[in-house]
């Protein structure tokens, strides 16, 4: 049998071209199945077939479990405390194992044993197979479609099948039995049936990817598409780069008469297709990616990740695209939030931020609205860089003395020392003056400024003092110490 079972194992490696190791371990799995079926309960069967002589030895196991969990599978497992008593060295997770007399294998479990063989083979041959065409690594794969199941396209794409599902065919196209379909390798996912290979024509690097078998230049390094955009089947974007100043790249990749990016479309089911150019700036790649619209200007919000673009009426639909297609697209692209406004908007919101300022510079830093005017004039943009700036920035300002800008940094800082405080102290304040009835947020921030944080802060008031700082009426501000003071008395 040791010698049968050796021929055995050569002839089906050079057969089904496989390893021998393969063919051993499909044996293994196989004799096992054989020899469990002379067990009525569900008795774990190991094999071990030594690879140089053929001899094979059947092992019984039983997995070690603890005893507090108990046997869930008595036919395969064992306790802890029972096992130590014939091993001293086991371990929980471990297996204790019998050794089983040696079987002759019937009719009928050589039959099965036979089944479970070429069905390992089989799996063996398909991996073999998946491996060498992932060696490849082939981007863009072509075939035949062999069916249609539940929507997806079944495609031979050589020795193997790959499925399409119908989430990534391009909306609206009609695939059909027999049609050779372009597509790219998107994954590989295990299934009941085994892996298989899974392509997408909806993926943005499709795209890139079609562009690179038509645009050698691209496959030469000369030019690299860095980013790509699309709505499946209607409009893409495709940002591109050229590495040689004598290239234009736009214009390579439209190809002559278009027919570059006519073939790509014609893939794509007539897609259109946007190139624009790629930019380190990201302000000017998103004035790229707007393409066709024409921008005014931009407004960047760094910790936002996101822009304000300014367009005129008459770009304002093509800057946003029907359906919001442009903007979605642009956005997609460049990776950054956009939001798409008209001039007069930003006019507007222009206006509310500079007001909302100069009350905040008025507020604070206790200036009028000239002052608080002439800062915002001379570009300041919050308390920060008034009490962090260098000293002569502010001096170079018309009509500053140093009193007057030392004075002012004073106040900036003082400011954001009181703000710095509230926010150390939002909690104790949360739970102890937002419990007094007739403190709002209001008034709470206008008591944080005068360093008021606790019910003994607020109670050592009077009622005129707190009526000045809050804006409450005398009456008001005396119910309010009261309630403060209430808790001296408990």
């Amino acid at each position: 049998m040791s010698r049968e079972i050796l021929m055995l194992v050569d002839a089906l490696a050079r057969e089904k071209n496989v390893t021998r190791e393969v063919i051993f371990e499909a044996l293994e799995s196989a004799l096992s199945f054989a020899i469990k079926k002379r067990f009525k309960e569900d008795a774990d069967i190991r094999v071990l077939i030594d690879r140089n002589s053929g001899k094979y030895e059947g092992f019984r196991r039983w997995l070690v479990v603890p005893d507090e969990n108990g046997l869930q599978e008595p036919d395969r497992q064992e306790l802890l405390s029972d096992a130590i008593e014939l091993d001293a060295d086991v371990n929980i997770g471990s297996y204790i194992e019998k050794s089983l007399d040696p079987v002759e294998f019937g009719r009928i479990s050589a039959q099965t044993a036979k089944q479970a063989i070429l069905q390992r083979i089989r799996e063996a041959e398909k991996e073999q197979i998946l491996n060498d065409f992932l060696d490849k690594n082939d981007k863009i794969l072509s075939g035949l479609i062999k069916r249609i199941d539940k929507g997806d396209a079944i495609i031979d794409i050589g020795k193997i099948e790959a499925r399409l599902p119908r989430s990534e065919m391009i909306p609206k196209e009609n695939l059909r039995m027999g049609d050779r379909v372009r597509a790219l390798f998107l994954r590989v996912e295990n299934n009941p049936r085994g892996k298989q290979v899974i392509l997408s024509r909806t993926s943005p690097d499709f795209i890139k990817y079609l562009f690179e078998n038509e645009v050698p230049e691209i496959e030469q390094g000369l030019l690299e598409i860095k980013a790509a955009a699309r709505d499946p089947g209607i409009r893409a974007k495709i940002a591109i780069i050229a590495y040689d100043k004598r290239i234009d790249p736009i214009g390579t990749c439209v190809g002559m008469r278009g027919l570059r990016v006519t073939a790509v479309r014609n893939e794509l089911g007539g897609e259109q297709i946007d190139i624009v150019l790629w930019s380190e700036d990201p302000a000017q790649f998103i004035v790229s990616a707007l393409s066709p619209a024409n921008v005014i200007s931009i407004l960047v919000d760094e910790d936002s990740h996101s822009m304000d673009v300014v367009v005129d009426d008459e770009n304002l639909s093509k800057a946003i695209g029907s359906k919001g297609q442009n903007v979605r697209l642009a956005s997609d692209l460049t990776g950054w939030k956009i939001n798409i406004i008209t001039s007069e908007e930003s006019l507007n919101r222009h206006q509310l931020e500079r007001e909302s300022l100069r009350d905040d510079f008025i507020k604070k830093l206790e200036v009028d609205g000239i002052i608080a005017d002439k800062l915002i004039d001379e570009g300041f943009t919050g308390i920060e860089e008034i009490a962090y700036i260098p000293l002569q920035e502010l001096l170079d300002i018309d009509g500053f003395s140093e009193d007057f800008v030392n004075d002012l940094r004073s106040r900036a800082r003082s400011s954001l020392l009181t703000e710095a405080i509230v926010k150390e102290e939002n909690i104790e304040i949360g739970s102890d003056l937002l419990n007094i009835n007739g403190v709002s947020k209001e008034i709470l921030l206008k008591l944080a400024e005068r360093k008021i944080f606790t019910k003994n802060d607020l109670a050592e008031l009077d009622a005129v003092e707190l009526s000045e700082i809050s804006g409450l009426s005398e009456d008001e501000a005396a119910s309010v110490i009261i309630s403060a003071r209430a808790h001296w008395f408990e």
